[in-house]
């Protein structure tokens, strides 16, 4: 069984509909798109195009500019590693190289199982206590491979609690 939902239509359109509207309104657009559906989806370009009397391309184009947003749906365990000065300087490298090797995913990536994706990110504000990752809301500051090996064991053991869907609206 699994977590893993496909994302919300209508949920999408509402989002769309109340920011199409505002200066500059395409990155609140897809801010709020990632926040409600934990990335972009691609069927969503052509909605926001359309909303906001642009292209596809000039929409795709701001997508992949921005390494924040995902255009594929995240792993259940969101990981997320600080690529900051300050964790450079403490050793992330090491950590980065290990995380891709254990999870057998590059940045952006989202494992098989659907159970963990890892992205990059470049200060938690966590500096002094490098190398930093968030996993969802949660910042773990000093990890080390082996303090990482052991986080993705207790991620993996813990319980799959599914979100109900909103609505029955999905496409």
């Amino acid at each position: 069984m699994s977590s893993y939902r496909e994302w919300n239509l209508r949920s999408v359109q509402e989002i769309i509909g109340s920011l199409k509207d505002k200066p500059g309104a395409l990155l609140p657009i897809l801010h709020e798109i990632q926040k409600s559906e934990g990335y972009i989806p691609p069927e969503s370009v052509p909605l926001i195009a359309d909303a906001l009397q642009q292209t596809r391309a000039e929409i795709h184009g701001v997508i992949s500019f921005y390494h924040y947003f995902r255009q594929t749906p995240p792993g259940r365990n969101q990981i997320q590693i600080c690529r900051a000065e300050a964790c450079q300087a403490r050793g992330v490298r090491t950590l980065e190289a290990h995380a891709k090797e254990k999870l057998g995913i590059d940045y952006h990536g989202t494992t098989a199982d659907k159970e963990f994706s890892l992205d990059a990110v470049y200060c938690l504000g966590n500096c002094s206590c490098g190398p930093t990752i968030r996993v969802g809301d949660d910042i773990i500051g000093r990890v080390d491979n082996q303090k990482f090996d052991e986080l993705v064991e207790e991620l993996s053991a813990a319980p799959v609690s599914l979100q109900p869907i909103s609505d029955g609206e999905q496409e």
